[in-house]
């Protein structure tokens, strides 16, 4: 493989995620020999480019310009430049939109090259005590409204490890959904800061966590590993989710209530467990919410 950038060629490149002794020697390389850095932000790249002393030009591609900037960065490429794709910190195109400009290279086949470097994800998770064989990255959960909602029931069943990001000042309400759809005992790490000086891993319960930040403004970005369910949750026929909702309703619960709790102990979701509560017929005096 050539040592040296290519002529009309894309290099994703890996930035440090914190500590800057992360950079790979071949990043450093690309990074000072090809025409155009297309950075997320300039300015914070500026700072990593100053210091290992790169004097390639830079353009900026985020999420808010990036569909008006893929025609001139193909535009580049195909006149013969070779350009750096770089993200704030970590691997590009992993919970930013530099995938978009992946999948516009490669449908015009324009070649594209991954400089590998440190990301978040397996950085947390190799720390974190929890399986490793077998894990999912979720990465940020949609902000509220249904889609967070069917997004975080989907994890119900799910046996491998979950991996999530959240923001500072998002933390305490994730973890609060959390542990309403996948129970307060479920394993979690809290990873902070990652690779910086106040680096920390916090392991417990759900329920410990959220105790744990309840006198405690959380700060710095953060890495969730959320433990799998222990065992397959099974799956019920329809005449079996019926006839569970229907004891469950029986004792004095409401219809949501009851689906949520069928949801957590079963491989299905609330959402569908809910529209069969909806058809099920009892006396007056069950709850009907």
């Amino acid at each position: 493989m050539p040592t040296e950038p290519q002529p009309g060629t894309l290099y994703i490149v890996g930035t440090p995620i914190g500590n800057l002794e992360d950079i790979t020697y071949r990043a450093v390389r690309v990074l000072q020999n090809v025409d155009l850095i297309a950075a997320e932000d300039t300015r914070h790249t500026g700072k990593l480019l100053h210091h290992f002393q790169v004097k390639a030009p830079q353009i900026s591609y985020h999420d808010h310009n990036r569909h008006s900037r893929h025609p001139e960065i193909l535009a580049h490429l195909s006149a013969g430049k070779a350009i750096a794709l770089v993200t704030d910190a970590g691997m590009p195109g992993i919970s930013d939109p530099g995938y978009e400009l992946v999948i516009a290279c490669i449908e015009a086949n324009i070649p594209v090259v991954p400089i590998p470097g440190v990301s978040a994800v397996t950085t947390a998770i190799s720390a974190a005590g929890l399986p490793t064989d077998r894990f999912v990255f979720e990465g940020f959960l949609p902000v509220k409204g249904q889609e967070r909602i069917s997004r975080l029931e989907s994890l119900v069943s799910e046996a491998r490890t979950i991996i999530i990001y959240e923001s500072p000042h998002r933390l305490q309400q994730t973890l609060k959904d959390l542990a309403k759809v996948l129970g307060l005992e479920r394993k979690i790490v809290l990873a902070r800061e990652l690779t910086k000086l106040y680096e920390e891993f916090w392991r417990g319960s759900l329920e410990g966590a959220i105790t744990q930040l309840k006198n405690r403004e959380p700060q710095g970005e953060y890495t969730l590993a959320v433990a799998g369910t222990p065992t397959a949750l099974p799956y019920l026929s329809a005449l079996e989710i019926e006839s569970e909702l229907k004891t469950i309703m029986q004792g004095g619960v409401s219809r949501s209530q009851a689906s949520r709790q069928l949801a957590n102990i079963t491989s299905h979701s609330r959402r569908e467990l809910y529209q069969i509560a909806l058809s099920i017929v009892l006396d007056e005096t069950v709850p009907k919410l």
